[in-house]
């Protein structure tokens, strides 16, 4: 039998993000794509049609091509919000480059960012102006227009170079509606390099990450034959969305399935947002998901019923081996805590400990784990609904091979990956490139080994690895998580 699933878009592949736009329009218009509110405090919730959505990139869009910046460079620099995705897709379809930064990083970072990728504009969150002034008066970047995604009352930036987005949101309207055409006569290069991403690190040894269209939307297919995801789903999304992890598989692959998108109002929002968004799922890193079901635990165990759960766990994993599934009702009460639509987790970017994988399973929570990186726009790998083990990430996606470079008597080694979601390459850096590409392979960087049953696993870092004076290889990653499952350890961290 298959690992993989026949079929979600009824067979149809996206070659670009205008196909994707378009899937927007002709299938999920009269649909919310999302939902938000103003402020944390706020009880109206704000709620925004596909409709309403395509409307506002294509007029975005328009207003950025009358301003000249077809085949230049955007940067895009806010939290997570509504005018963070129009911007992306707007300044994608109409050929246009996009630079999604760290919405953390700290000034002098985000300075060094902007000369370095040579952007000629940036959208921007009104929290990000009085850098962005700076930047202007310093006159030491490509930069010659400013879009603030929020009206100001003021700023030193020249009127000639300072936008508003809804201004241009605006003006791009009245563009379109009267004829003006420049966006539906773009035809975009889908293998183009469209995405730069700096990776982590300082900005003196980051690198610049180039992905093309079809890099990432070759990435959405191959999830949606891996991840039953439906357009009645609500996920939230808290991760930053200039990370590909969020921004392919909450943003782009989720919305391609028509769900809605909830915007987070902070992290110590999420259980409140759960519940009030009545959220379906949603993409998490594996410590949040740890703390969320050690919380779990604690409020059983303060009720005093940790051994009742533990029975009627073991009862339910019982009756599932007959086809019989009763978690939801057995175990409503906590699930009610999370708003009670909660049916799908998806956790990547570190490993994961098994107790807090099988603990939300058996609470009729389907988590799934997966596994990529920025350069494979970026998942890799990953677990579906019936094909899971313990410890692992998962099958290679659907046209991704994955091969382990010179496994040792462990059968461990370098993951290497080769398919269509692999980069370009790095910007301007020649030399990393080659350190990585190698033949069309792609050398991750990470170790791991595939079971008998072909389920990856990864073991850590090949930079990491300990090397005793016997040769015996230890791979602190799993010394941690096996550290880390003590009851009176927090965090711990295994050196040299």
């Amino acid at each position: 039998m298959s690992k993989y699933r026949d079929k979600l878009y009824e067979g149809e592949t996206l070659r670009d993000f205008r196909e994707l736009v378009v899937r927007y329009e002709s299938r999920f218009s009269n649909k919310p794509a999302f939902i938000y509110k103003k402020d944390p405090k706020a009880t109206e919730h704000i709620s925004i049609l596909y409709s309403q959505f395509v409307q506002d990139i294509k007029s975005l869009a328009t207003s950025l091509l009358d301003m000249g910046l077809e085949n230049k460079k955007v940067a895009l620099i806010a939290p997570n919000r509504y005018e963070w995705c129009v911007s992306y897709l707007a300044v994608t379809t109409a050929n246009i480059t996009i630079i999604p930064l760290d919405k953390s990083l700290p000034n002098n970072e985000i300075k060094s960012l902007i000369i370095r990728s040579k952007a000629d504009a940036v959208i921007f969150d009104s929290k990000y102006l009085p850098i962005f002034e700076e930047i202007d008066t310093e006159n030491t970047s490509s930069l010659t227009q400013y879009i603030c995604m929020d009206e100001v009352l003021s700023t030193n930036i020249s009127s000639n170079h300072f936008f508003t987005y809804s201004s241009l949101v605006e003006k791009g309207r009245k563009l379109y509606l009267s004829g003006n055409m420049s966006y539906e006569d773009i035809v975009l290069n889908p293998n183009k390099v469209s995405i730069l991403l700096f990776t982590s690190g300082t900005t003196a040894i980051s690198k610049c990450v180039g992905l093309s269209q079809a890099n990432i939307c070759s990435d959405i297919y191959a999830l949606s034959q891996m991840t039953d995801i439906r357009k009645e789903d609500v996920f939230l999304s808290f991760l930053p969305l200039h990370h590909t992890f969020e921004s392919t598989c909450t943003f782009l692959y989720g919305t391609s399935c028509g769900i809605t998108v909830a915007f987070c109002d902070g992290l110590k929002y999420v259980q409140k947002n759960l519940i009030e968004f009545q959220i379906t799922g949603f993409v998490g890193v594996p410590l949040m998901l740890e703390v969320m079901y050690k919380k779990i635990e604690k409020g059983v165990a303060e009720q005093g019923k940790t051994k009742l759960v533990k029975m009627m766990r073991k009862v339910c994993n019982f009756l599932l081996k007959f086809g019989i599934d009763i978690r939801s009702k057995v175990f409503k009460e906590i699930l009610n805590q999370f708003g009670g639509k909660l049916h799908t987790l998806i956790a990547g970017g570190a490993p994961m400990n098994k107790e807090t994988v099988q603990g939300f399973v058996d609470l009729g929570i389907n988590l799934l784990q997966g596994y990529g990186l920025t350069e494979t726009s970026p998942v890799v790998a990953g677990e579906n609904d019936k094909f899971k083990r313990a410890g692992s990430v998962g099958f290679p996606l659907p046209g991704i091979t994955v091969q382990i470079d010179h496994p040792d008597q462990d059968d461990i080694g370098e993951i290497m990956v080769k398919g269509p979601t692999v980069m370009k390459g790095y910007i301007d850096n020649e030399e990393a490139t080659k350190e990585v590409l190698k033949d069309g392979w792609f050398y991750t960087g990470d170790l791991g080994r595939f079971d008998k049953d072909g389920f990856l696993f990864i073991t850590g870092r090949k930079k990491d690895v300990i090397v005793l004076k016997n040769g015996k290889n230890i791979f602190p990653e799993e010394l941690e998580i096996l550290i880390n499952s003590l009851p009176y350890v927090a965090e711990s961290m295994v050196y040299g």
